[in-house]
């Protein structure tokens, strides 16, 4: 069962607006709101924890993909403190790179204490 509230949807906004700002000092400001303190993003490229690293993983993607869209591809699922996502990294003329799926753990706060990204398509069975 899905069950988001307009907070939830609120805070993937602001996740993904922390992605695709190219301003640091807005990009600090969206990191703090998205995440905890210590707050923690994993997936098979990067393992970043805590505010400052979050936004160094980020900038680390925009040196990387100059230009590129980080677009959410679905509606966001949430069970309890668990939250859901696809979404679609583009290359700056709108080429797909490579499409995965997040999976979010929110504090009591409602903020983020740690995603887990995975990278393309599922294996098959």
């Amino acid at each position: 069962m899905t069950n988001t509230t307009p907070d939830t949807d609120t805070l993937v906004e602001t996740y993904f607006a922390m992605w695709r700002t190219n301003d640091p000092a807005e990009r600090t400001e969206l990191v703090a709101k998205a995440f905890t303190e210590d707050g923690r993003h994993v997936d098979q490229h990067a393992d970043a924890s805590g505010h400052g690293d979050l936004a160094e993983m980020i900038a680390g993607v925009h040196t990387g993909y100059p230009g590129f869209q980080m677009v959410r591809t679905t509606g966001v699922d949430r069970f309890g403190d668990q939250v859901r996502f696809a979404w679609e990294l583009k290359g700056a003329d709108g080429t797909p790179i490579v499409s995965g799926l997040d999976v979010g753990e929110l504090a009591a706060d409602g903020r983020l204490q740690r995603v887990t990204g995975f990278w393309g398509d599922l294996p098959e069975a």
